[in-house]
């Protein structure tokens, strides 16, 4: 192992978790900023119906399929080195975005966003766990962490409405540049350079896993869009799955893998990983289609549909604020459980409103739930993704964390728009057939949660609790 030669003084604990959580914010921002206005970004651009789904998926597949890759680099190259050019590559490809001047120009540069983030993504939350001891200091870092990507999805749509409403959907993208420069001047300043270590690059490993994701999330997309009938569908699908089964034989025989295959021995890391992957397969149900629903069926305004979800964001805040007490008190495995059972009861109950539904009484409420949910278990399930790894595991170990968060929701919103286009034989362009088709995505996105909570509870709570018993017999 050898120690890079760009050191840089640490700077205070507060100011790099500052910058770390407002990139990571950046990230999460930017997956949603575009949904509330993508009717405006169709009819600037001239986008067809099929083709503005890409606006969101030419970022996810960058980002989910890239994320491997820029995990590794961040160990061999330095998380601090991969940080900068990360985020580097991100705000120019905003900007890129802001100036584009047709469909293909803004596909091409979200997907170099989506390359961007993907390197960035991995080093944010290594560069949080290498600079924070596990215990206290870790969990309200992590609670910070968590609360970005749960704050940020709803921020996200907020300003997205915003800038579509008042300025323009460029602004969301054009603020990317001075927020970008300012953190990139204090990274360089406050956050020191990690140990670097000798090795190559598992080219195959990241190409078969790169292929292989995407491969997934285009089958999924294009049977949604044209039946599972369709043969480029099931052809994507069945190369994807075999490309992943050559992935996972590469990594067995790789002198230097992209995913160290140990990560998975660990039963909770495992299991932490598939938790998140259904717990965002379910809620990306949720913040795609409740968009749809206000502005569909209770035909709010843009501006008006993004701040219609503050009470998801003001309650997930001030959760995942209260996660480090609360873990203090309680533990953190029960807040899991809370979270997700929390979240579950939200979905139902958003899937019980129909075309006549009152916001204040069929929406707002449950979205108070969910927002509570949500900020108590993403802290929680973090930590468990990265528990107990070695220090030149945690940026491979941090990698995983953001590609089941990415592919979960990538995955999942392929299931449930094929949920969303066989609820009703109805056309969707019909107000009573629109909300109950979205009633069904929320129903089966609870379900998916539900199936959550049986596997946080099967591989992370029990085997705790099984250990601590154990502990304290052998004190006895």
């Amino acid at each position: 192992m050898s120690t890079s030669d760009t050191q840089a003084p640490a700077g205070g604990a507060g100011t790099v978790l500052a910058i770390i959580v407002a990139s990571y914010l950046m990230i999460v921002v930017d997956i949603s900023i575009v949904i509330t206005g993508l009717p405006r970004i169709q009819a600037n651009l001239g986008f067809s119906a099929a083709q503005l789904t890409w606006v969101t998926n030419a970022y996810t597949l960058a980002f989910g399929g890239l994320l491997l890759l820029g995990a590794r680099a961040g160990d061999i190259l330095g998380r601090r080195r991969m940080f900068i050019a990360g985020l580097s590559l991100f705000t120019l490809a905003s900007v890129a975005i802001g100036v584009s001047q047709s469909a293909a120009w803004l596909l091409v540069a979200r997907a170099v966003q989506g390359v961007g983030a993907a390197v960035l993504a991995p080093s944010t939350l290594a560069l949080l766990s290498t600079h924070f001891a596990e215990g206290p200091a870790r969990t309200r870092a992590l609670s910070m962490y968590a609360a970005a990507a749960g704050v940020g999805a709803t921020l996200g749509l907020v300003l997205g409405g915003l800038f579509a409403d008042l300025v323009s959907w460029r602004a969301g993208f054009f603020i990317n540049l001075p927020i970008g420069l300012v953190l990139i001047a204090a990274a360089r300043r406050h956050i020191a350079e990690t140990a670097t270590r000798s090795g190559g690059f598992d080219l195959g490993g990241a190409a078969s896993s790169t292929l292989g994701m995407t491969a997934l999330v285009f089958g999924l997309v294009r049977a949604a869009e044209a039946g599972w009938h369709d043969e480029l569908a099931l052809a994507a699908l069945a190369g994807g799955v075999l490309m992943v089964l050559v992935f996972v034989w590469i990594e067995q025989r790789a002198g230097h893998p992209v995913l160290p295959l140990r990560l998975l021995a660990s039963r909770e890391r495992a299991g932490a990983y598939v938790t998140r992957m259904l717990f965002m397969a379910g809620a990306v149900g949720f913040w795609f289609f409740s968009t749809q629903f206000l502005q569909g069926v209770l035909h709010l305004r843009p501006l008006q549909a993004g701040l219609a979800f503050l009470p998801v964001t003001l309650p997930n805040f001030a959760s995942a604020m209260a996660v480090p007490r609360l873990a203090r008190r309680y533990g953190s495995a029960p807040l899991l459980l809370a979270g997700l059972l929390l979240g579950v009861a939200g979905l139902l109950w958003l899937g019980r409103a129909d075309a006549h539904a009152s916001y204040w009484l069929n929406i707002a409420p449950p979205m108070v739930l969910i927002g509570l949910g949500q900020g108590l278990l993403l802290g929680p399930l973090t930590a468990a993704g990265v528990a107990g790894v070695a220090p030149e595991d945690a940026g491979a170990a941090s990698g995983l964390v953001n590609v089941a968060h990415q592919l979960g929701g990538a995955l999942g919103l392929g299931v449930l728009v094929l949920v969303f286009a066989n609820a009703a034989p109805a056309s969707a362009h019909d107000i009573e057939a629109l909300a109950h088709r979205i009633s069904a995505v929320m129903n089966v996105g609870a379900l998916l949660l539900a199936l959550a909570l049986l596997v946080s509870w099967a591989c992370i709570v029990a085997p705790r609790r099984r250990h601590s018993s154990h502990q304290q017999e052998t004190l006895v």
